[in-house]
């Protein structure tokens, strides 16, 4: 079972680089053009991950997306716990937006280069760092875009439903107002399992919530609020793995 395996995750990573060579500056050119190219790039980068995943058998199921106004943005936190998270978020998400990422990502030659133009990125060991990404978080939400952020901080390789959250991501809807939408992502863990590197195809499932809008700004605020948004995607969690 193993060796087929084996064999399938050389095929999707080898189609993998083999369309992100491809479609790489085309997602990359009409943003160096003008900043309104972001449309276009996002509709190159859904149709690398759309072909990935018909290709390798990897399909998504999503519900949720009335809770969403395109015209509004938001601050998405998802729980993290697969490197397959990372197409999930194009496929899912019916906006242009940014994602915080770890500064290590970016080392990826190509790679980085490529997805350094959507992504803001964070060395976690370094507060300078951390403050120059909220800064640029709050720059991007202040355009009208949205942002995402994995507010685990690293993926979840543990029996537990969350790590326990960073309190970045809730103290920057406070100060900017824009509202958490929370987003639980189901069975990625399955496609690649915890401590393996091995693939296989199978479905992810993504639900959406209600926003949830941020208090007004207190000395208890942004520890009640990150409480709260993690109760209910804890919750979402739990409810859809039972499914």
């Amino acid at each position: 079972m193993k060796f087929f395996q084996a064999i399938y995750t050389i095929y999707s990573a080898l189609l993998f680089i083999s369309l992100m060579l491809v479609l790489g500056l085309f997602i990359v050119i009409p943003m160096m053009i003008t900043e309104k190219g972001d449309r276009i790039s996002f509709f190159i980068i859904r149709a690398w991950a759309g072909t990935w995943s018909f290709l390798t058998g990897i399909r998504y199921e999503i519900q949720g997306l009335e809770f969403i106004d395109r015209k509004q943005p938001y601050i998405y936190i998802f729980n993290h716990r697969s490197f397959i998270d990372a197409p999930v978020i194009p496929m899912a998400i019916p906006q242009e937006l940014r994602a915080l990422g770890k500064k290590e990502l970016s080392k990826i030659p190509f790679f980085g280069w490529v997805v350094g133009k959507f992504a803001i990125w964070v060395d976690r060991t370094s507060s300078e760092s951390r403050k120059e990404s909220l800064g640029k978080l709050i720059t991007t939400l202040s355009k009208g875009k949205s942002v995402v952020v994995a507010p685990e901080g690293t993926r979840n390789d543990t029996s537990e439903t969350l790590l326990p959250f960073h309190k970045g991501a809730f103290r920057l809807a406070i100060e900017t107002k824009i509202p958490i939408l929370p987003m639980a992502v189901i069975g990625a863990d399955r496609i690649m399992r915890r401590g393996s590197l091995l693939l296989r195809p199978g479905k992810v499932r993504i639900y959406f919530s209600q926003a949830i809008h941020p208090p007004i700004a207190s000395d208890s605020a942004v520890l009640e609020f990150t409480d709260q948004c993690r109760n209910r995607l804890e919750a979402m969690v739990l409810a859809h793995e039972e499914d």
